[in-house]
């Protein structure tokens, strides 16, 4: 019977591991856990690959970019924050990933465009079903996992802004640069992916963040059955801290106000563990991020403590021209924490 600790169950099977999110936060934490999932050429796990089922759960609300036109124009779930997850969790990233990365510059109808959203488009319209382009997608990247959307239904943001003001879409939410008082689905008839629901409750661990607050990892606590799957869930439930804020949406949140806001949004309780970056950010970074609206989020853990959340401090930081969370500290600090006996 699974617990809601560190120590979970014995090594034999392998540990099943859920992630849920969007944007490059998701495939971020991928990148990392990738590495610990099982080889398929023995299939026995070990202490090193513990991770016998990764899952991640998308969200699908983009409207902007090469996602929103095809969006628009093909009448298909965005593609985008699929592709990257695929990438991140693809055997080769050297060749085929950077093809399916590819962004065409030149081009009537191509420019802007990724070449791995044209070709999910394609698949889909070919196959007749979005999840089956994207299982037949996955075999060409050979990843090492599998990938869901949170939901098929065509569905938008909706955001009350403390001004009063109401702004349906994500890309016009995270434009508006106005403090987010309300976020909410453009329709109350949103049903999950039943596989998706099914992974959440085979997990022994899942997974929420790092990703934008309002627009990758809500919309997929917004979908009622996904939130109650959680909620009922008896594996250890993990949020992974952002490292900064993000202008138009985060912009003078500590951490703290990050998790009231998912409190606020999600009546269920989905969250027992904070893992948060501790490591300083160098002052030339963090100069040129606070030129861009954003700073370090904040981490106060009697704060964090005080909400019901137990508390994991590390060094996370990567820093190559941009921050980027240590995937291979995050992942090895997840698995020495939670996929352990």
């Amino acid at each position: 019977m699974k617990k809601r600790a560190s120590k979970s169950k014995a090594l034999s099977p392998g540990f099943r591991v859920v992630a849920l999110g969007g944007g490059t936060g998701l495939s971020t934490l991928l990148r990392g856990l990738k590495e610990h999932v099982i080889r398929r050429t023995d299939g026995r796990a070990t202490a090193e690959r513990p991770i016998a089922d990764l899952a991640a759960i998308v969200t699908v609300t983009d409207d902007g970019g090469s996602s929103g036109r095809l969006r628009r124009e093909n009448r298909i779930l965005p593609p985008g924050d699929i592709r990257n997850c695929m990438v991140a969790l693809s055997k080769d990233e050297a060749l085929l990933g950077r093809l399916f990365q590819y962004r065409f510059h030149a081009g009537r109808g191509l420019i802007g465009h990724n070449f791995g959203n044209l070709f999910l488009a394609a698949l889909t319209h070919v196959t007749g079903d979005f999840t089956e382009a994207i299982r037949v997608s996955s075999k060409v990247l050979a990843i090492r996992g599998r990938i869901f959307p949170s939901t098929l239904s065509n569905v938008h943001l909706v955001a009350t802004l403390e001004n009063g003001r109401t702004v349906h879409g994500e890309t016009r939410i995270t434009a508006s640069r106005a403090p987010i008082k309300r976020l909410k689905l453009s329709s109350r008839r949103v049903r999950p992916l039943p596989r998706a629901v099914e992974a959440i409750k085979e997990a022994d661990l899942i997974l929420l963040g790092p990703g934008s607050l309002y627009t990758s990892i809500l919309p997929n606590l917004m979908i009622p059955e996904i939130a109650a799957a959680i909620a009922k869930s008896k594996a250890p439930r993990v949020y992974v801290a952002n490292l900064m804020t993000q202008p138009g949406e985060t912009a003078g949140y500590a951490l703290a106000d990050h998790l009231r806001a998912i409190q606020k949004h999600v009546p269920q309780r989905v969250i027992d563990f904070v893992v948060a970056n501790r490591q300083p950010v160098s002052p030339d970074v963090a100069r040129r991020y606070r030129s861009q609206g954003a700073e370090p989020v904040a981490v106060d853990p009697p704060a964090l403590q005080k909400l019901g959340f137990r508390v994991i401090l590390d060094n996370l930081l990567e820093e190559h021209g941009v921050l980027r969370h240590n995937t291979r500290r995050l992942s090895r600090l997840l698995l020495e924490r939670f996929l352990r006996h």
